[in-house]
């Protein structure tokens, strides 16, 4: 998990960011990104930090409020249902990534980011694929984002309890794409990406 840490740590980089988001594949609700400068002295390092997906929910709110307590700097942004439907998710996970790294108390000088390549940033970035299993800063970013976002849903859920957001948090279950059919969709339900579900 500290491979790209190390060796930016060994070219004289002392601020080292991780970026990553969630929520870029369900059929409702925000992308939500995440970035994140953590301390990477050994009595700094928060065990069991890795990949969001790994993690059960349980851990991932564990986890939550102690990178927030450690973390040097770190933002958090969300990128609406309809900001998705107008610019494509991939657009609108890459704004989402650079308002948080811009949004940064500290300027990073260098950022590690999952998978996600050509973000428009006055700062040098280096896309990892499967970043968020690979590096300490990417997963704490990861873990960010996804407790974010899935808390985001649990809200959405008691305004739209039909859809049991709460449960599958958006994503195209089969649950979920059968009550949007027999609900039709709500007002946060991403239009590109449901099109092939519903008829207007």
């Amino acid at each position: 998990m500290f491979q790209y840490e190390k060796k930016y740590q060994k070219l004289g980089k002392k601020y080292i960011a991780g970026v990553d988001e969630a929520g870029r594949g369900p059929l409702a609700g925000p992308v939500v990104c995440a970035c994140v400068i953590m301390p990477l002295n050994k009595k700094d390092l928060i065990k069991g930090v890795d990949d969001s997906k790994k993690l059960s929910a349980k851990k991932r709110e564990e986890l939550y409020p102690l990178i927030l307590e450690k973390a040097l700097a770190y933002k958090i942004s969300i990128i609406n249902h309809d900001v998705i439907d107008k610019i494509n998710i991939l657009e609108a996970t890459k704004r989402g990534m650079c308002e948080c790294i811009n949004g940064l108390d500290i300027v990073p000088e260098i950022v590690l980011v999952d998978a996600v390549k050509g973000l428009k940033v006055d700062v040098e970035c280096e896309p990892i694929i499967h970043g968020d299993a690979l590096s300490y800063s990417i997963g704490a970013a990861s873990i960010l984002a996804k407790v974010t976002r899935d808390n985001l849903m649990i809200e959405l859920d008691k305004e739209y309890p039909e859809y049991h957001f709460a449960k599958h948090k958006g994503y195209g279950t089969k649950e979920h794409i059968e009550l949007l059919k027999k609900f039709g969709k709500c007002s946060i339900h991403r239009d590109t990406f449901i099109k092939h579900f519903i008829k207007d």
